[in-house]
């Protein structure tokens, strides 16, 4: 059988569920990567993952790639494929195109190049040519160009793969089907779907999340159902060996059907029952799924059912009225799961994050998702005392008569801290330092102290291994925070804790409250805004704290530029260092307006300082004669998808790119300090092999630090004297 180069499209941040799913379709080769999963399979395989696949989006069956940095080129390497082989002249066919950070930018006239390649290919072969149609061609070609690399496949699907067929009517904002099958599996549903634990959801409008999962406890293929395949009509296509694939579909899903644990949906809306009865009986499942109209208050499960899963998305304001109290039925909602919910798991999809405070329950981890361009977190919950939080938002912390000897221990370790930095604090004058990091596996947190007008404490606790025991961990937790409260001899008010998951993106600066509360501090004679409530960090990286202090030293009688500025703390350092002017640029409006304030607390507030509100890639592609810079510093995230960008950044792999076209911006003798805190970085050296670099990941690693010596990399880049350049040119 022929092995095939496939891509299986996801949905943003669905990549790494998408691998798991091929790897347990028995597709060993499967690679996560941007945007989805490249493999390579049989027939047999695409066929598979086509008719079983939950998540993707699309499969793509990878016919060629070539440089197309023109349309002129882009129309060259479509005609060098030969599209006989895969249909002629009597079908039709449709092309899609996409591109991003590439030549040809507009995506319809991307399209009509391509097509034409393919149509006059047929024309000069044959005399005719096929017939395009965009809605249901016999063959639907894919062509995505990335950085001028153009790669041109056949798109096996055909429709998008979250159609699954059962959908008669949609709710006020229905969710997709795929990424409802996708909260369901981070939820956990299959593990306890084998237990035969129930499935709920109180407010189920179409009815969405209950098909999917009656579908993956029933082991019902998610194709079952569909018409439409983009293989249909390809001459490659083997109707025999896909006809054997469906009809064992078929046979799982009678076997399936028969040990379905109890799926219950339940809506205030007697409309949204309605719509969400005809979608089940489209889905065959009416025997499957029992569908009430109820509300909240009224809700509660009958004595014979299993505990098992709850899942919610709560409703879009326009469901509930333009004058309904969201908080309030979010309230309502954490009531009713700690009042007729206690033993359930509850797993929460919300596009309004900040009101699950409002729940007064603790999650015990969250997934980042879209839902179309709307960003939303899935909040994942166990209903039981212990998870209870008091309104400050975290577990209530133990009294000293309650420590275990592990908490005396932390107890001993936080003061034996306290004593090894305080010589070097007070010699330093430094009032913002960490305290402890993790330094007893047993108490995973990252304590930071803010000395100010009162002393703060913001405690981060890292999320635990799905390994270690819920409730365990829980305990430690609330002894820990006791063991804080007491050693630090601070009360309640002071002390700020949240949890920290793995980064990715702009997660770090994402809005976690609404509190407004800045408090100032000092940092070495300068003077930020912190914020303790309303986001990950506070707004001043304490790391950062030796790479803030040399910008200063660099920034004497020059032009800084600083790039991903954030709140601008590094612009400060560098006006108060004497800079000649500086100029700050951020995407956020937000941060920006930080960053004039941090300015301002410093009394520099003159026209020399500039803020820009932009996206920084897209700055860093205007024209070279843009103004030039003595210092620069570069801090980008690791990873950003914001849907205000043009683009998408991976700093592993942009790095080479972001650092020249910084560059071009600086002048010769400038400084140019590049700084990343992905864990795994490596610098290609060799590919800056022209640039004068200094590695000063160790200068700049503070005392209070050590222990964490991968909290950033850091370079200085120079541009190499040309005397010097050449002799190396020379030598290679």
């Amino acid at each position: 059988m022929s092995d095939y180069a496939l891509f299986a499209t996801a949905p943003l941040h669905l990549e790494s569920l998408l691998a798991e799913e091929l790897h347990a379709l028995g597709i060993e080769q499967a690679q996560e990567t941007r945007g989805g999963v490249r493999f390579r399979g049989t027939l047999e395989e695409a066929y598979r993952v086509c008719l079983w696949s939950r998540v993707a989006n699309r499969v793509l069956l990878e016919l060629d790639s070539f440089t197309a940095d023109s349309p002129e080129a882009l129309y060259r390497g479509v005609q060098q494929i030969d599209w006989r082989e895969h249909f002629g002249i009597a079908d039709t066919f449709a092309v899609q195109f996409q591109s991003n950070q590439s030549t040809i930018t507009h995506s319809q006239y991307g399209a009509l190049k391509a097509k034409d390649a393919v149509v006059d290919q047929f024309r000069e072969r044959d005399g005719e040519r096929p017939s395009v149609d965009t809605g249901w061609p016999d063959v639907r070609i894919n062509v995505y160009v990335q950085r001028n690399r153009a790669s041109v496949s056949l798109d096996l699907s055909g429709d998008s793969l979250h159609r699954r067929g059962y959908r008669r009517a949609g709710g006020a904002a229905p969710l997709k089907e795929n990424l409802a099958a996708a909260i369901l599996l981070r939820a956990g549903w299959p593990a306890i779907a084998r237990e035969q634990g129930s499935l709920l959801d109180p407010m189920c409008g179409s009815g969405t999340l209950l098909i999917e999962g009656a579908w993956i406890a029933a082991d019902i293929a998610p194709g079952l159902l569909r018409e439409y395949w983009g293989f249909s009509g390809w001459r490659q296509h083997d109707p025999t060996l896909w006809q054997k694939l469906y009809a064992e579909a078929q046979q799982r899903r009678e076997q399936g059907l028969a040990r379905l644990p109890a799926i219950q949906g339940y809506d205030i809306d007697a409309r949204a029952i309605d719509g969400a009865r005809q979608n089940v009986q489209a889905a065959g499942l009416d025997a499957a799924i029992d569908l009430h109209c109820q509300s909240l208050q009224q809700l509660h499960p009958a004595a014979d059912l299993k505990p098992g899963l709850v899942i919610v998305n709560p409703p879009y304001g326009e469901r509930l009225g333009s004058d309904s109290d969201l908080p309030r039925v979010y309230q309502q909602l954490g009531q009713t799961l700690k009042q007729q919910f206690a033993g359930w798991q509850v797993a929460l999809f919300t596009g309004n994050p900040e009101l699950t405070g409002q729940l007064q329950l603790r999650s015990l981890r969250r997934h980042s998702l879209y839902n179309g361009p709307i960003e939303c977190k899935l909040f994942h919950y166990q209903v039981d005392k212990q998870h209870d939080i008091s309104p400050r938002g975290y577990p209530r912390p133990l009294t000293p008569a309650e420590f275990t000897d592990n908490a005396r221990m932390l107890a001993n370790r936080l003061q034996k801290n306290r004593k090894q930095l305080s010589r070097w604090l007070a010699r330093e004058n430094i009032h913002c330092y960490r305290l402890y990091d993790a330094d007893m596996p047993e108490y995973a947190l990252a304590i930071d102290v803010f000395e100010g007008d009162q002393r703060r404490v913001h405690v981060q606790e890292y999320a635990p291994p799905r390994s270690v025991d819920s409730a365990k961990a829980r305990q430690r937790l609330r002894e820990a925070l006791g063991v804080i409260l007491d050693s630090l001899q601070i009360d309640e008010q002071q002390l700020f804790f949240k949890v920290r998951q793995r980064q990715k993106g702009t997660a770090q600066y994402e809005k976690l409250a609404e509190q407004r509360h800045f408090y100032p501090v000092t940092e070495n004679g300068c003077r930020f805004w912190v914020n303790f409530e309303d986001y990950l960090d506070t707004g001043l990286f304490l790391d950062h704290r030796l790479v803030r202090a040399r910008l200063g030293e660099l920034a004497a009688g020059g032009d800084f530029l600083n790039l991903f500025a954030y709140t601008g703390t590094a612009t400060v350092y560098a006006a108060h260092g004497g800079a000649r002017s500086t100029t700050t640029i951020d995407m956020s409006k937000t941060y920006l307006d930080w960053a004039r304030r941090n300015l301002e607390l410093n009394d520099l507030n003159g026209s020399e300082h500039r803020f820009i509100q932009r996206d920084c890639l897209e700055w860093l592609q205007q024209a070279v004669t843009a103004p030039q810079y003595d210092l620069i510093f570069l801090d980008p995230p690791s990873f950003s998808t914001s849907k205000r960008m043009q683009t998408n950044l991976d700093i592993q792999r942009d790095h080479i790119w972001l650092i020249r076209q910084c560059m071009k911006r600086l002048r010769k003798g400038g400084v140019l300090l590049f700084s990343t805190n992905l864990r795994n970085f490596k610098l290609d050296e060799t590919a800056l092999g022209a640039l004068e670099i200094t590695d000063i990941h160790r200068q700049t690693l503070p005392r209070d630090f050590e222990r964490n010596p991968k909290i950033h990399h850091c370079w200085e880049f120079r541009h190499r004297h040309k005397s010097v350049l050449s002799l190396k040119q020379v030598d290679n």
